[in-house]
């Protein structure tokens, strides 16, 4: 065999190994054993199976053109570096199917550990709760959540880039492994949630022009506001937080962000996240926008007990100090924002805060404490926030908290277990001649 014949059939041997090792690559419903509590939506467990389905046969069908053209005379009169510049891109869109393969993998597999698993399909149940907003806005997306380590959240949203380029069909949330189980994973959860609404409801872009505006307008405070413009995004997710897990989420906050002095007071602006300092004090600002109530100042003293500003530099004094001053402007603008898509309400008007007012918290979780069964029927967010606000008020023990959620958690998931049960029972079994024409498809991979 000559040299050239030897390359062409080395590259076409290499072909064809990369469509046995796809072949390996199974539907998650064949691999990931769990119990039926902890499995996932089945409208997430679809948008990834299907999703992975796509990325499969559509670099079967691309490899196996190449194949063709390799033993075609097109092929046969190509150079070998020209055949290797194409098989190298095949195998860049394999690796990037295995990516997103890994991605959905991590949502699935800890679904297997025992009460872990039940209690992350719980959050999926409260994430749901969190994203969902009254008045039909916006159509959510599945969401599912997964733990790992690592300090705060994270989100893959619905839509943004997986690898290779293809959307993502659901968002994804990442939790803090330390923050299982307490209250202070509503802050983290919610928050991510927030990112999502406020790209469904394209909030961020909209609002980055009040607040260039503002720069005009606030000439002598013009670094403040471009401060607020440069952490809008995360300032939104915030906003979201507080709105649906009121104190909760700032408590949460305070504890996700209490850090040594020189992380806490560092003003980065390549950073989406505002300073930690000033973070908390804006939390407090919009919980008391929100839900007037002394004890917003009275948590935004204790901060400042935790981190008093004494010792710091002249210059980052008097950028916390012009920040500080601005917080009651801007948050006046953040909470009365109107975008298109609230067709003409705003921000503060769709948030559900009649039921989330401190004392009204407080109420819900007296009452809950005398008769139980009543949490299991409210919503996953409320409950968090009513808990959250025992946590404030000190009615609560860590220890009673951290058994309660877990409780709670287990509960929503055998609860939505059961209802998709209860759906998959009622309708009729079908017998097939054959396999679905899907997996047929996806089956014969094995065959060629």
């Amino acid at each position: 065999m000559n040299p050239k014949s030897a390359a062409l059939w080395l590259l076409e041997q290499e072909a064809r190994s990369l469509i046995a090792r796809l072949a390996r690559l199974k539907p998650f419903a064949l691999v990931t054993p769990m119990v039926p509590a902890a499995t996932v939506p089945p409208a997430a467990q679809t948008a990834m199976e299907n999703q992975l389905l796509r990325g499969r046969r559509e670099l079967h069908g691309r490899i196996g053109e190449f194949i063709g053209w390799l033993r075609g005379p097109s092929g046969r009169g190509a150079s070998p570096a020209e055949a290797q510049q194409r098989i190298v891109f095949l195998k860049l869109r394999f690796n990037a199917v295995l990516s997103q393969f890994h991605i959905f993998a991590d949502v699935l597999t800890q679904r297997s550990e025992h009460e872990m698993g039940v209690w992350i399909a719980g959050l999926d149940d409260f994430a749901a709760d969190a994203l969902a907003l009254e008045g039909g806005y916006y159509q959510p997306p599945p969401v599912v959540c997964y733990v790992d380590r690592g300090h705060g959240g994270a989100i893959r949203r619905a839509r943004t880039r997986l690898p290779g380029g293809d959307p993502s069909p659901l968002a994804i949330i990442r939790i803090p492994h330390e923050r299982m189980i307490g209250s202070g994973i509503a802050s983290s959860l919610v928050h991510e949630t927030g990112h999502q609404a406020a790209e469904l409801l394209g909030l961020i872009n909209p609002f980055r022009m009040v607040l260039q505006a503002m720069q005009k307008v606030r000439q002598d405070s013009a670094l403040a506001w471009r401060l607020w413009d440069r952490w809008i995004s995360e300032i939104l997710a915030d906003f979201w937080g507080v709105a649906k897990v009121g104190i909760a989420s700032t408590l949460g906050l305070i504890s996700l962000v209490s850090l040594p002095r020189a992380f806490v007071f560092r003003i980065d602006t390549q950073d989406p996240h505002p300073a930690p300092w000033i973070r908390v004090k804006l939390s407090c600002a919009m919980g008391r926008a929100l839900y007037p109530h002394p004890q917003w100042d009275a948590l935004a003293s204790l901060w400042e007990l935790l981190y008093p500003k004494t010792g710091l530099d002249e210059k980052t004094q008097t950028v916390l100090a012009r920040l500080e001053t601005g917080i009651p402007e801007f948050v006046q603008l953040l909470v009365n924002f109107r975008p298109k898509a609230l067709g003409g309400k705003s921000l503060m008007e769709v948030m559900p805060l009649a039921e989330r007012q401190p004392a009204r918290l407080a109420a819900l979780y007296q009452a809950w404490a005398r008769s139980p069964a009543q949490l299991r029927t409210a919503p996953p967010a409320l409950v968090f926030a009513a808990i959250g606000q025992a946590k404030a008020d000190g009615t609560i023990s860590p220890e009673t908290e951290s058994k309660l959620l877990a409780d709670l958690l287990s509960y929503w998931a055998m609860r939505s277990a059961l209802d998709t049960t209860a759906i998959c029972a009622t309708q009729p079994r079908m017998r097939l001649a054959g396999p679905p024409p899907r997996l047929k498809r996806e089956f014969s991979m094995t065959l060629q």
